[in-house]
């Protein structure tokens, strides 16, 4: 028996075929690198860089430009800090579902890896290895842009514009944060709120400002009345955003390690012991009055 096929039929699906990215063939696969170098790195460098991250051969390969930096980051620090070369370089490697987020650096001095975390899982990257680096110490900003764009070609999913923004704001609004208070307790202040979000979603800007002052009060964390403010202005714009916090909370495992470990620290202790004084001491205040 046999099958006519028109004309007309063939080429349509031949003129579908040519204009669907050819990645959309293939299901994202699980040990898949996707490699983003700056566009300012010497031919040495990407080089040593590749080599550095164990880069198979025939793995994709993005470039990141100096634009793009500022595109995202322009906003949110000044444009002498994010200079005119881009040469922060990432690395994403997909991991199984449930994995959870991943970071290592290197000549990273200024955004944490626990701060990436949560930067990354904000902006929907899931179940993925990162690694960032740079051929020499820089701030660490512009990498967030690196990773994003190499998560939506290796996972085939885009990720909104003011979704992307919104982490890179969250990232530098942490860094910045952790000048003032350190940047152990600013990402383990993160975590701690998007646990709290995921657990209790917030409706209003009073919600949100309530989770974050919970969130500070049971780290031991100081907060100013203009800090407290900018959390809730970055906080209330990604409520709008309709992110889903379960999730990202899903992706938070080795973030919620570090809260964990700061917890158990030498300072966490000492918050907690301070604490137990103070209610020690308020009840013998109590006692003291019916005495």
């Amino acid at each position: 028996m046999k099958i006519r096929i028109s004309k007309k039929w063939a080429v349509m699906t031949l003129i579908l075929c040519l204009l669907l990215p050819l990645r959309a063939f293939a299901d994202a696969a699980v040990g898949d690198m996707t490699v983003t170098l700056g566009e300012n790195l010497t031919e040495e460098q990407k080089q040593m860089i590749l080599s550095e991250m164990k880069a198979p051969q025939g793995t994709d390969i993005l470039t990141v430009t100096n634009k793009e930096e500022h595109d995202y980051l322009g906003d949110y620090i000044p444009s002498r800090l994010i200079g005119t070369k881009a040469i922060s370089s990432s690395a994403i490697t997909l991991e199984k579902a449930g994995t959870g987020l991943k970071v290592q650096s290197k000549n990273i001095n200024w955004v944490t890896e626990e701060m990436y975390i949560n930067a990354l899982a904000t902006a929907g990257v899931k179940d993925a290895s990162v690694y960032v680096t740079a051929p020499i110490p820089v701030s660490g900003t512009a990498a967030l842009t690196g990773v994003i764009k190499a998560y939506e070609l290796s996972s085939n999913k885009t990720i909104p514009e003011d979704v992307k923004k919104a982490a890179n704001e969250e990232m530098v609004k942490t860094a910045q944060l952790g000048d003032k208070i350190g940047s152990d307790k600013a990402s383990a202040l993160m975590t701690k709120i998007k646990e709290e979000m995921a657990k209790n979603p917030p409706k209003t800007e009073d919600d949100i400002k309530s989770i974050i002052k919970k969130a500070a009060d049971d780290l031991g964390i100081k907060l100013t009345d203009d800090q407290l403010q900018s959390l809730t202005d970055l906080f209330n714009k990604l409520k709008d955003l309709n992110i889903n916090w379960n999730s990202v909370g899903d992706q938070l495992t080795k973030a919620k390690e570090k809260l964990t470990t700061f917890l158990k620290s030498d300072e966490g202790q000492s918050f907690l012991d301070k604490l137990k004084d103070f209610f020690s001491s308020l009840i013998d205040a109590i006692k003291s009055l019916f005495s």
